[in-house]
């Protein structure tokens, strides 16, 4: 790897939206995730004909001058997270000498095994992910990174601040920017409505004073008296072992996905009509079963699943689609790996996932709000305490990221690599546009032998 550059990309400075300050509260959505990890993902475009010179005349400047006019946008996006003295909690704070971090480099690397579904070392792609700069004071809210492959392609690394930006609302970013850089004259051009940010934070109600009690439960957990320490805006280490792992990513196809409903519906053929047998609920219970057979061992250790939910379209009212920030909940089960182990491990998976979906459906995303951070905490904490078996999701098929085209061609692949951090599977759309489903993986060496063993075999 050859860092070429460092700097930050600023709004353009003539424009009105940048001639002030900006600013925005952190909603109790936000808070729920102040601390956690960036999620980091990485898009990979093939231009077999990209050389050095090639791409600093024509890719790397219209990168640049794209994500300059993007920003106008996403005005968060150049901006940091701060906590001003007096202020009850962390604002998200833009001011005109504001900009995102953008580092350029360019990588020797295989690009055809990084951007394909093959087997290789998770520690593989880090070197292609920004680093989100954070510290006691202040934390950048996203970072960039563009690498080059020789005569392959490039790259594009994003690392979004958790408490910020959700899934949904990076992936909006990604195509906005895109867009705009494919557009080639956006001044010129209507800026799509789903792409366009809604930063009005009133269209979020907050049930009850969430907001203090997340602020509350992350202060607690500092574990210091120092005001301080508890004010500081570091995030929370990585807990993860990614020197150990490798990657990969399989595929289920539409009737892969058939085949997995009609194995339930034939085990359960009274009972199974009552299941929620989504894309999500098949993908998710068959990957968790595959994943714990793979380690094997000892039935008594727990297994921990769980997701998050876009509560967007299911609250009342409904919240926008194209809303900036974090509007999402989480949901958490556990079981004992014997409980996947056995010949019906796959049955009773779905059985866990469906009643969870059905729990959110029937209760609604906010039930039990209060008590779903202390529950996440716990569980992070145990992680470092007393390993157990973590199976959590990240991404989903309906994002689109696969939509992504910045004017040389959509992805060939995306990737979320902070999945090798904290045990978390990540799923996409299948980049063929067949609907079916796309899902990484970050294991063990001897797990991923195993899993692949596994995986669409008949059990």
């Amino acid at each position: 790897m050859k860092v070429h550059e460092f700097s930050r990309v600023k709004p353009p400075p003539d424009s009105p939206k940048t001639s002030a300050e900006f600013s925005l509260p952190l909603t109790f959505s936000d808070v729920f995730w102040f601390k956690f990890p960036p999620v980091e993902r990485l898009f990979f475009y093939r231009l077999n004909a990209l050389n050095l010179a090639r791409f600093n005349s024509e890719v790397l400047p219209k990168l640049k001058q794209s994500l300059s006019l993007a920003l106008l946008h996403y005005l968060p996006l150049a901006g940091n997270l701060k906590w001003p003295p007096n202020a009850p909690k962390p604002i998200i704070s833009f001011f005109p000498c504001d900009g995102v971090p953008l580092t350029v480099a360019e990588s020797d690397a295989d690009f055809n095994l990084l951007s394909s579904n093959g087997i290789y070392e998770a520690v593989d792609l880090h070197p292609l992910t920004p680093e989100l700069i954070t510290s006691d004071e202040s934390a950048a809210t996203t970072a960039l990174q563009i690498t080059l492959f020789p005569n392959r392609g490039f790259c594009v690394g994003i690392a979004a601040h958790h408490a910020v930006l959700d899934g949904k609302t990076t992936t909006m970013f990604i195509k906005s920017w895109a867009y705009i850089c494919k557009q080639g004259n956006p001044e010129n051009s209507t800026f799509p409505p789903e792409l366009t940010p809604v930063f009005d934070r009133s269209v979020l109600r907050d049930p009850g004073g969430l907001d203090m009690i997340y602020l509350r439960s992350w202060l607690d957990s500092m574990g210091s008296d120092s005001n301080t320490a508890k004010k500081s805006l570091k995030i929370l280490l990585d807990k993860g072992v990614a020197a150990s792992l490798v990657r990969a990513t399989v595929e289920l196809t539409r009737e892969d996905l058939k085949k997995l409903r009609e194995r339930v519906l034939s085990k359960l053929p009274e009972t199974g009509k009552d299941l929620h047998l989504s894309t999500f609920v098949l993908t998710y219970a068959y990957i968790t079963t595959c994943i714990v057979r793979s380690r094997g061992g000892n039935g008594d250790r727990d297994v921990a699943f769980g997701f998050t939910v876009d509560c967007r379209p299911r609250l009342d009212p409904p919240v926008p689609e194209n809303y900036f920030g974090n509007c999402n909940t989480t949901t958490v089960d556990f079981a004992k790996a014997r409980d996947f182990l056995d010949e019906n491990g796959f049955v009773f998976g779905v059985q866990k996932v469906s009643s969870l979906v059905k729990q959110v459906k029937e209760k609604g995303v906010l039930e039990g709000m209060e008590k779903k951070l202390s529950i996440v905490l716990e569980c992070y904490e145990r992680l470092e305490n007393n390993p157990f078996q973590a199976i959590s999701v990240a991404g989903s098929p309906g994002f689109g990221v696969y939509g992504s085209d910045f004017g040389w061609g959509k992805p060939v692949k995306v990737d979320i690599v902070s999945i090798d951090k904290n045990e978390a599977v990540s799923l996409a759309e299948s980049r063929d546009g067949s609907r079916g489903v796309e899902v990484g993986l970050a294991l063990k060496k001897h797990e991923m032998e195993k899993f692949f063993s596994l995986f669409l075999v008949e059990f």
